[in-house]
């Protein structure tokens, strides 16, 4: 355990999958947590099925991509603590099957949108916060596609290299401020809607399913999402407080640089 009791986080696409798992062990850990997802009925839910102890979990209906959305929803959520967040998890994403050859312009913007432009709007509305109550953590969820260009995968690659880039940049910019920046690279993840929409999707373009896969990855299994939230946990703890700037890798071996 990593002693985070009476820290406030922020999870966001927290209703189900890798943003849930990250929400469920912060409080598991001690913090006050509000879900931010877009399905408000599946946000409602999960903070319902995982609240720890009364007062312990928040939620918000919310488009990331939508900054006055994010500010709406931050105003709630310090309003609801009587605090304001020391935690800023950006987990809300969305992907796409496609190449530059058969993409859609309209699916491009909205990967963009919401992976980098949600981030921004995010990290635009919290870091000032942070700053002005002397320090905080933002973590970033990227993957392994933001390190290494993949095929079928144009949009959520260019996401993912961009939001390395701000994490870095961020990093920089934030530390003299007391606030460290890290992401995580998640690797093939299961149990995610994220993951059954590009298995349906690349199933229809011949894309072999994740399972299929699984023989190359060196630690021999798909990942979960309690993986990325282990060490979300670990990047949030004092035991990494030299750490700021980093993109770590959570694929089992499947990337290793």
């Amino acid at each position: 355990m990593y002693r985070l009791e009476g820290r406030h986080a922020i999870v966001t696409g927290a209703a189900r999958g890798i943003g849930r798992a990250i929400a469920e062990r912060l409080i598991a850990e001690g913090c006050t947590v509000s879900l931010w997802d877009v399905d408000g009925d599946e946000v409602a839910l999960a903070a319902n099925e995982i609240a720890g102890s009364a007062g312990k979990v928040h939620f918000a209906e919310v488009d990331v991509s939508d900054r006055q959305a994010v500010a709406s929803a931050l105003a709630a959520t310090r309003t609801a603590w009587n605090a304001g967040p020391d935690i800023l998890v950006n987990n809300a994403g969305i992907g796409q099957v496609a190449s530059i050859l058969d993409s859609e312009p309209k699916d491009f913007d909205r990967t963009i949108a919401v992976n980098i432009g949600g981030t921004y709007n995010c990290c635009y509305e919290v870091a000032p916060l942070m700053r002005d109550a002397g320090g905080g953590l933002i973590i970033n969820i990227a993957s392994w596609f933001g390190k290494s260009g993949r095929p079928m995968s144009m949009a959520y690659c260019a996401s993912k290299f961009a939001i390395i880039g701000m994490t870095q940049s961020m990093a920089l910019d934030l530390s003299s401020h007391g606030i460290r920046v890290n992401a995580v690279c998640p690797g093939t993840i299961t149990d995610t809607q994220m993951r059954e929409q590009a298995d349906a999707a690349g199933a229809l373009k011949g894309v072999p399913p994740a399972q299929e896969r699984e023989h190359l990855i060196p630690l021999g299994r798909l990942g979960k999402p309690r993986d990325i939230a282990n060490v979300v946990a670990f990047l949030i703890s004092d035991e990494a407080d030299y750490m700021t700037g980093q993109s770590v890798n959570v694929t089992g071996g499947l990337w290793m640089n």
